[in-house]
């Protein structure tokens, strides 16, 4: 018996949350870790992203923490001198995060295992053309989707320092 629509976008969704579920113990399990954990590495990533500095509002859009975990998180980051606070020059009363020197070179460092390690976990089971569909299909997901792309004129370089180029 064919399934339904219904059932195999469920049976779809159930496969996406079992693939990253799989994916994040493998991560979480390595020890690239320090002096983060791979939630705070999440806050850093995001803030290595952002052209400046930016409100605690914005960040929380892009990390998957409710926003009084992700308020407790940036305090911790804060006094271990990994995340900066500067004044909103905007909203006197806001303020504005952004990574300190000693937050972007963990960032990186930690980033530059971790873009290895997944480079490595996906290559083991997808190829090129796979690893092309499954990039569109998650940002057709995810609403990102460029419908300006050649996916014809999409290369990938597997040169040993492509890590140095991918913060994940």
């Amino acid at each position: 018996m064919e399934r339904t629509t219904s059932r195999l976008a469920n049976d779809a969704w159930e496969s996406l949350l079992t693939a990253h579920a799989t994916m994040m113990k493998r991560f979480t399990a390595q020890d690239i870790w320090h002096p983060v954990t791979i939630r705070e590495y999440d806050v850093l990533y995001t803030l290595s992203k952002c052209p400046g500095p930016i409100r605690l509002t914005e960040l929380n859009r892009n990390v998957l923490l409710s926003q009084p975990a992700l308020s407790r998180m940036v305090d911790r980051l804060v006094e271990r001198e990994l995340v900066a606070r500067t004044s909103d020059p905007d909203d006197g009363r806001g303020v504005r995060l952004s990574l300190t020197p000693s937050g972007r070179d963990a960032q990186r460092r930690v980033g530059g295992q971790h873009a290895l390690d997944v480079a490595r976990a996906v290559t083991d089971r997808l190829n090129e053309d796979e690893l092309r569909q499954l990039e569109r299909l998650c940002n057709k997901l995810a609403g990102t989707e460029d419908v300006t792309a050649d996916p014809s004129d999409d290369t990938i370089n597997n040169e040993a320092n492509e890590s140095e180029d991918v913060a994940v």
